[in-house]
């Protein structure tokens, strides 16, 4: 059986490469334009599995998916990190020296900054990295490059000027897989993801974290979020080693569902490294 994989972007995308790079089996990437159509597409059925990047090591957290990890049924069933290697890609026969223009997401202009001043060219944003590549193919413009994946110059049949062109390469991006049904992981390194809110009582945080603390779980990363409706209050999105269904990490979640407001398990799935 085929798994149909979503991805936000065009084929070529770092989310393109990152479902390769993850999944050994036979797969149909299906590029979407936004995330929100990759988790409506899951959640939907239309797609098995979606594929969104949740946290980038320059960039930070992108909010829009810990948003719509909430509004969505979707479980988290597996996670991949990648490493962003930005290339500079132009028309081939096209030189360094021709170009005047650049194009890319705003997020892959940011991470090449001090690249693209030294070489003294115009910016211009984008929607998606791949895109930009295909928009490029398709302008015939002789002047111009994008910034993008290796893969993105392969799909599209352009030529890489330059590459690596990223301002600090520790520039990873950490995705999650997502399906209608959850796993419970045979493997023993495990990671759990949550989400949960509080009465706004003093030391009300404090007092969560202690859960997981007194029971020495690791805690990998916390993000908090706005509730809509309700000024000042949020929602904590938490990750940590462990399985919600044995262990300390269970004996932890059942303490933390005595305090919280609210409480819901977003999956347990093997840890990536």
């Amino acid at each position: 059986m085929v798994l149909r994989i979503g991805f936000q972007g065009e084929h070529g995308a770092y989310s393109e490469m990152a479902i390769r790079a993850m999944l050994d089996t036979d797969v149909e990437t299906v590029p979407h334009h936004a995330f929100d159509d990759v988790f409506e597409a899951v959640q939907s059925g239309t797609d098995d599995r979606g594929l969104v990047p949740i946290e980038n090591t320059l960039a930070g957290s992108i909010h829009r998916n810990y948003d719509l990890l909430l509004r969505h049924d979707l479980h988290i069933v597996g996670e991949t990190p990648l490493r962003v290697e930005h290339c500079l890609i132009a028309h081939p026969g096209v030189a360094l020296s021709d170009v005047h223009v650049v194009r890319s997401h705003p997020q892959a202009l940011a991470q090449c900054e001090h690249t693209l001043k030294d070489l003294g060219v115009e910016i211009e944003a984008a929607y998606d990295t791949a895109g930009s590549v295909r928009d490029l193919r398709d302008s015939g413009a002789k002047d111009a490059a994008a910034i993008a994946s290796r893969l993105a110059a392969e799909v599209y049949g352009m030529q890489v000027l330059c590459e690596g062109i990223e301002d600090d390469h520790q520039n990873f991006t950490r995705f999650l897989l997502l399906s209608r049904d959850s796993v419970q992981p045979d493997a023993a390194d495990v990671k759990t993801s949550i989400v949960f809110a509080l009465s706004n009582k003093p030391a009300a945080l404090f007092r969560a974290l202690a859960c997981f603390a007194l029971r020495d779980v690791d805690l990998t990363k916390i993000e908090s979020r706005p509730i809509p409706g309700s000024p000042w209050e949020y929602h904590f999105y938490l990750d940590f080693i462990g399985s919600q269904y044995d262990g300390v990490g269970r004996l932890a979640l059942g303490q933390l569902a005595e305090m919280a407001t609210y409480l819901r398990v977003l999956g347990t799935y093997p840890r990536a490294h």
